[in-house]
């Protein structure tokens, strides 16, 4: 089912309604953001205009692990800690699309039941939409509208473990990596993989019959943690045994964040990755800007329908050959 948009409204709208904390306005703006809409783009342009100066301060938290490995469980006690904290808490949980409609399946919230129901609390779903990895295109500019509606503390929940952590890293302060203990050796191809990026392990579940297997998981991924480089952060993970049956771990996770947030703004690394992170998204959004205003020209969308009727080789370089003659190359 498409979403109808009211797009009637003025930016100055929109912007006003984020400002003030009106979550309503603040889920139609996010809306707008994720259209493909040409004149919804437009008035999405406006309103992150309007609300860049405001947004910035907020501690940004990513969250990864395989399907089963129960993320949105961690994210309810530990969003319940956050709150406890003070903060004003806001949730995106990028959803795997469908492959029909590209909607998201929108099970968050369903997963959260108590979290969902609290005040000061935001959860919003994203369709991946076929991005990257599975996370949104959108999702910088949701994390902006969110810090600009007066979250401060916002969680970023990945489908599962693949490219899209390589896209969370580039809009999160802090990685973390949740686990299974004796998952068996299909986890290994992963932790070789992203171990380099996560800035905490996560041993979820480590409860009842599963004790022992959980702390001899936490030894041999310490073991594993101490043959990287040293992280440019110069903070060194841990790795944290957590339950959330018995309510156990989750106060030490929210404090080893607060140590590394400390740290590394001490030791300038904080600032200098939000910097480096901004460089990076600005070319992606070069690139994404670039991609979008190829597809819209005319002649583009004929070859690209040639292409496909034909389905040979011709269709092809009739394409290669549009491309050279829109950048004038001989």
């Amino acid at each position: 089912m498409s979403i109808i948009i009211n797009n009637q409204q003025p930016a100055q709208f929109f912007i006003d309604g984020v400002l003030r904390g009106d979550v309503a306005i603040l889920s139609r703006a996010i809306t707008l953001i994720e259209s493909n809409k040409k004149e919804h783009k437009k008035l999405a342009q406006k309103i992150m205009e309007g609300i860049l100066p405001h947004s910035g301060k907020s501690f940004r938290l990513g969250i990864t692990g395989v399907p089963g490995v129960g993320k949105s469980t961690f994210i309810e006690g530990f969003g319940k800690e956050v709150l406890i904290k003070g903060h004003k808490l806001a949730i995106l949980a990028i959803d795997p699309s469908s492959s029909k409609n590209k909607g998201s399946i929108l099970g968050d919230k369903t997963r959260m039941e108590e979290l969902s129901t609290m005040t000061n609390v935001y959860i919003r779903p994203s369709p991946s939409s076929g991005t990257l990895g599975g996370v949104a295109k959108a999702s910088y500019d949701t994390v902006l509208l969110c810090e600009a509606a007066g979250f401060d503390f916002i969680i970023i929940e990945t489908v599962g473990v693949g490219q899209s952590e390589i896209a969370v890293s580039k809009i999160t302060d802090f990685f973390l990596l949740l686990m299974l203990a004796g998952a068996g050796d299909e986890l290994q191809g992963i932790k070789r993989g992203i171990m380099e990026m996560a800035d905490s392990v996560v041993i979820t579940k480590a409860d009842g019959n599963n004790v022992d297997k959980a702390r001899l998981a936490k030894s041999q991924i310490e073991n594993s943690l101490h043959l990287l480089q040293m992280p440019e952060s110069g903070f060194i993970p841990e790795v944290i045994l957590c339950s959330n049956t018995e309510s156990t771990g989750i106060a030490a996770v929210y404090s080893f964040i607060e140590k590394y947030k400390n740290f590394t703004i001490a030791n300038n690394y904080f600032l200098k990755k939000r910097k480096f992170q901004q460089r990076e998204l600005f070319q992606i959004h070069l690139e994404e800007q670039l991609k979008s205003k190829f597809y819209e020209l005319p002649e583009v969308a004929q070859a690209m329908h040639d292409c496909q009727k034909n389905d040979n080789s011709l269709s092809l370089l009739k394409i290669n050959e549009l491309i050279d003659k829109i950048f004038k190359q001989p």
